[in-house]
């Protein structure tokens, strides 16, 4: 078994980092595979809207001039994908977006090809804004027919400069029991 987490901070080892390792340790603590992506900070735009993975129907993105069809493949070879983002005025990092329109595009056209994968959002936040980019991010997995482990509370963890979310105890807890539900729900998925 295998988790994909991708990384929407432009700060590869900033606080959302910092909450996506916490989850992964616990995953790799359980015997499962875990590589982190960072899109955070790279060249990946947002959908064009020309249609054509309705009509190649391969897989695939039709612009293929930056980082996404890799991101696509990575989350086709992963049993379960973690989506992680900064709080960016109320909402995730344009990274994840295009990533989440792009991919979610993709899927669609491709007979939802992610369905029953496991999914989760984990969310870096200063103050506020984080319970919808959690939910922002849910709505992709939700509508590509994934499946979203729950936690003892919603999968955020608080601080403004780089390693604050260190301090915030509640935080950490939340993401060892995301890591250990994820990889509870993935093993009963697996058989």
């Amino acid at each position: 078994m295998k988790v994909v987490a991708f990384n929407g901070s432009p700060r590869k080892d900033g606080n959302t980092s910092m909450l996506i390792r916490n989850v992964l340790g616990v995953l790799e603590a359980l015997g499962i595979e875990t590589e982190t992506v960072q899109v955070g900070g790279k060249q990946l735009r947002g959908c064009v809207a020309c249609f054509r993975c309705m009509e190649n129907k391969n897989r695939h993105c039709a612009v293929d001039k930056d980082m996404l069809n890799d991101c696509i493949d990575r989350m086709l070879s992963a049993d379960g994908i973690i989506l992680g983002s900064p709080v960016y005025f109320s909402c995730m990092t344009p990274e994840i977006k295009a990533l989440i329109d792009r991919a979610g595009m993709v899927s669609r056209a491709n007979d939802m090809m992610f369905r029953r994968k496991v999914g989760a959002a984990v969310v870096a936040a200063r103050r506020a804004g984080a319970v919808h980019t959690f939910d922002s991010i849910n709505h992709f997995f939700t509508i590509g027919e994934m499946i979203i482990p729950g936690a003892n509370y919603w999968n955020m963890g608080f601080g403004r400069e780089k390693g604050e979310v260190e301090n915030d105890a509640e935080g950490l807890g939340i993401m060892k029991t995301l890591g250990e539900n994820m990889a509870w729900l993935l093993k009963k998925i697996a058989g």
